[in-house]
């Protein structure tokens, strides 16, 4: 019988970070990427005192009561709307996250969203592909201008300095931002951007990428009210979380062209997608792989497991969430 610690990884992974998770613990693995109800996932964590957990895993009050040996919860991405913190802290369970391995990455991918929504990429090749395209004409998918434009960016944080950087530094565009709170000088000179409200930057901006944390507060912050307030011809970029877009809203105003463009990579309810975003044309829809490249990808986990060995072994988490009394 095993004396190491028993954990769970509730779904597939690089299998070099299981072997790494392997010489300290006693590991379940779900290399079948099974995706667990809630009463399985409970199952599978009776005697674990670890979970390595993606954005699907979902924990919260109820799974909690039924696992008393948990000790921490290591999510395998920077977001985690999937964990009930005050739950958890209550219940003395760590919880962890992946921060600042994916920022370079992620905003990579905010701004090609950008571009490939505002010249109008993907609508161009179903065009294309449908065998549509017989002649050249001077208005043929022409797009929105990037080099020079206004970017407005709503959640101005490491992923949001890093697309106002290329947008400022590589695009010459001037950037505006709404945050919580203004970012220090320093900061705001090294990313060349202005801090306004977040009315005056719908108003504004040609492009807006959203990039906040998911929060109660945050549930439809871009809804029918804030895309009326934008330009006709301006694009909106999701790579944040779903839910921060009224989904239905943005099909509607797309279709009726309130707004130019949006490009999708995070969506309400996903991987489900509301069915109006798959019937309008002006639209780029991704399926949540801003962080998606094998080396960032292996970061994360790298450190999600790093959090399960600081933890368990060494007695503190590398990047905790939250720090309930034990």
């Amino acid at each position: 019988m095993s004396t190491k610690p028993a954990i769970l990884v509730a779904r597939a992974v690089f299998p070099e970070v299981l072997q790494r998770l392997a010489q300290h613990f006693d590991v379940e693995s779900n290399q079948d990427d099974v995706l667990y109800t809630a009463e399985e996932l409970a199952q599978r964590l009776q005697g674990k005192v670890g979970v390595f957990t993606t954005g699907s895993e979902r924990i919260g009050a109820a799974l909690l009561a039924q696992c008393p040996d948990l000790r921490i919860c290591a999510n395998m991405a920077v977001g985690y709307n999937n964990f009930d913190l005050p739950a958890m802290t209550a219940a003395g369970i760590v919880a962890t996250n992946t921060p600042d391995v994916l920022t370079e990455t992620t905003a990579d991918f905010g701004f090609a969203l950008l571009m490939a929504t505002a010249r109008r990429m993907a609508e161009s090749e179903h065009f294309l592909r449908a065998g549509l395209w017989t002649r050249w004409s001077y208005d043929m998918f022409a797009g929105a201008e990037v080099h020079g434009s206004t970017l407005g960016i709503i959640g101005m944080g490491r992923i949001g300095q890093g697309i106002a950087r290329r947008g400022a530094l590589g695009f010459g565009m001037k950037v505006i931002y709404s945050n919580r709170k203004p970012l220090d000088a320093a900061t705001e000179a090294a990313c060349q951007a202005r801090f306004v409200s977040k009315t005056e930057l719908l108003q504004t901006a040609d492009h807006v990428v959203l990039v906040l944390p998911y929060s109660a507060e945050a549930h439809h912050t871009i809804g029918a009210a804030e895309l009326a307030m934008m330009k006709p011809t301006a694009t909106l970029v999701n790579i944040a979380r779903g839910g921060i877009v009224d989904d239905a809203a943005l099909a509607a105003a797309l279709r009726n062209r309130t707004i130019a463009a949006a490009g999708i990579d995070v969506f309400e309810g996903e991987p489900s997608v509301h069915p109006d975003l798959l019937t309008v044309p002006n639209v780029v829809l991704t399926p949540h792989i801003a962080s998606a490249t094998i080396p960032t990808r292996l970061a994360m986990a790298d450190l999600a497991a790093d959090n399960l060995i600081g933890f368990l072994i060494h007695g503190k988490a590398l990047t905790p969430l939250n720090a309930p009394a034990h």
